[in-house]
């Protein structure tokens, strides 16, 4: 038998064994510390738009990226 380690490495299958409820709560915590790090959830502008409009006012990117 194969073990879920040996095909996607130890921590995948720890991500595996959860259940969906499980998972989801990890994902908020994810979440929590990726805006507490300074992420955004504002999408990027798409620049291959034909609706882009590079002079239209945007928030500037909290530290300068």
């Amino acid at each position: 038998m194969i073990d879920a380690e040996e095909l996607v490495g130890e921590e995948w299958a720890e991500w595996y064994r959860l259940t969906p409820v499980q998972r989801w709560l990890e994902s908020e915590k994810l979440w929590q510390t990726y805006l507490a790090l300074g992420g955004s959830l504002d999408p990027e502008p798409d620049t291959q738009s034909p609706f882009f409009d590079a002079r239209a006012p945007r928030p500037r990117p909290a530290h300068g990226r």
